[in-house]
């Protein structure tokens, strides 16, 4: 019975990681059942048991992604000291997973798509692009603390002017094609750590 449990949710996981690249390159909702069992060559019965409707698609799929972004950007920030330090390693990891197409696209593209479509993907959007901001404006918050940031600085306002940054390279690099998108970003982001820095810049 182990075992089986196990086959299972291995099976499970793969069939994610594909639907997640998939929704990357193609939204959400264009994402079913059916049009993946086939690209997967699994029977539709089978990923049906698996995911019940095209909805808790979505949503596993969306919880799917926030991990690998979690992996790829916020986790390995975490890592450098606290302050500066760890919010220009967000800013590196963040750029980088962008420029890789990597689950930042998902999200991006989700936006646009369910941005006026009431429902339970629409509340987890919601739920994960607020949770990530309060998650940058703690990290911000710590730099204040370490004596890095200006104390009068507002850490939600940081977190909304660096993910405008961030969502402007997004359609700069991926879009526009723009050979200088990652210059203009890292101006952008050097221009609003300038404004909150009480310190000297950390190396």
């Amino acid at each position: 019975m182990t075992s089986r449990v196990s086959k299972g949710e291995a099976t499970r996981q793969a069939v994610l990681d594909e639907a997640t690249r998939t929704a990357a390159r193609l939204g959400l909702a264009g994402l079913t059942i059916g049009s993946l069992a086939a690209r997967l060559e699994l029977s539709k019965s089978g990923l049906f048991a698996h995911f019940k409707s095209k909805e808790s698609l979505q949503l596993q799929v969306l919880e799917r992604a926030r991990d690998l972004f979690s992996e790829e950007v916020v986790r390995p920030a975490l890592k450098a000291p606290r302050g500066e330090q760890r919010v220009r390693a967000l800013f590196e990891h963040w750029l980088h997973t962008i420029m890789d197409g990597g689950s930042e696209c998902l999200f991006v593209s989700a936006s646009a798509e369910f941005d006026d479509q009431p429902g339970p993907v629409r509340d987890q959007l919601v739920r994960d692009h607020r949770d990530f901001a309060d998650s940058v404006a703690q990290m911000f918050r710590t730099g204040i603390a370490e004596g890095q940031f200006r104390p009068d600085a507002d850490a939600e306002q940081f977190a909304h002017d660096l993910h405008s940054v961030m969502l402007g390279f997004f359609h700069a690099c991926r879009l526009l094609n723009d050979p200088k998108a990652e210059l203009r970003a890292r101006h952008a982001f050097e221009a609003l750590i300038d404004a909150v820095r009480v310190t000297s810049r950390v190396t």
